[in-house]
C-alpha cells in the first residue's frame, strides 16, 4: 500500500500547451506512454485542443473540478459533455478527440489500462471501502475525509497497491465525505 497527497506531486506540461498532468502511478513502475498496463493521473486542460489517442488503452475519465469538457470524435461516433462532478466515463483511447472547454478551467481524474490485459472499475463510494481487496487499484478522498485507524486521508490523498494484500478499512469522517475507488483486474 502506497500512499500518496496530489498535492506533493509536480504537474508535467503537455506539449502542446493545453494543460499539464500530474501523474499518481504508472504501473510497472518506468514504464513509459507505449507501455504501462494501467496508469493513474489527475490533468488540469486549460484550453481546447485535441487528447492524444492511445491505441490499444481503454480509458475513463471524470471530472473533478471546474466547468467541464466536450469530447467529440466524429470517428469514433463521441460527443460527450463532461460537466458533472465524478461521473465516469469511459472511451477507447484509439479515438483521436477534440477537447472544448465549456467554461474555465478543468480538472479530470483519468484511468487508462492495457485493453486485452487489465481493466479498470470505477466507483465513487461514501460508506466504508476496503482497498487492496483487487489485484491492483487506487482510492482517492475527493471531498471530506477517510480514516484508515489513525491515520486520516484528505482530498487529494489516497492509497494505490500493485498487489492484493490485507485490505484495511477507510471510513469515511462524515456523511459529505466521499472517495473514488479504483479496482483494476488483470485479463484473464
Amino acid at each position: 500500500m502506497q500512499r500518496f497527497d496530489l498535492n506533493q506531486i509536480a504537474p508535467s506540461p503537455w506539449k502542446n500547451g493545453g494543460g499539464s498532468t500530474r501523474e499518481i502511478v504508472c504501473f510497472p513502475p518506468g514504464a513509459g506512454m507505449d507501455s504501462f498496463a494501467w496508469r493513474i493521473s489527475v490533468a488540469t486542460i486549460a484550453q481546447d485542443g485535441p487528447f492524444s489517442a492511445f491505441p490499444g488503452i481503454d480509458r475513463q475519465i471524470m471530472l473533478l473540478d471546474g466547468d467541464g469538457v466536450q469530447l467529440v470524435s466524429t470517428a469514433a461516433g463521441i460527443d460527450h459533455a463532461l460537466q458533472q462532478r465524478w461521473q465516469p466515463f469511459a472511451f477507447s483511447g484509439d479515438a483521436a478527440l477534440d477537447c472544448h472547454l465549456l467554461g474555465g478551467t478543468s480538472t479530470d481524474f483519468n484511468v487508462m489500462t492495457r485493453r486485452g490485459q487489465w481493466s479498470a472499475q470505477v466507483g465513487i463510494h461514501e460508506a466504508e471501502v476496503q482497498p487492496g481487496r483487487s489485484a491492483a487499484g487506487l482510492c482517492m478522498v475527493l471531498q471530506g475525509c477517510f480514516a484508515q485507524g489513525e491515520t486520516l486521508l484528505h482530498a487529494g490523498q489516497g492509497l494505490w497497491w500493485d498487489a492484493a494484500g490485507q485490505a484495511l478499512a477507510l471510513l469515511p469522517c462524515d456523511a459529505s465525505s466521499r472517495l473514488v475507488l479504483v479496482r483494476l483486474a488483470q485479463a484473464g
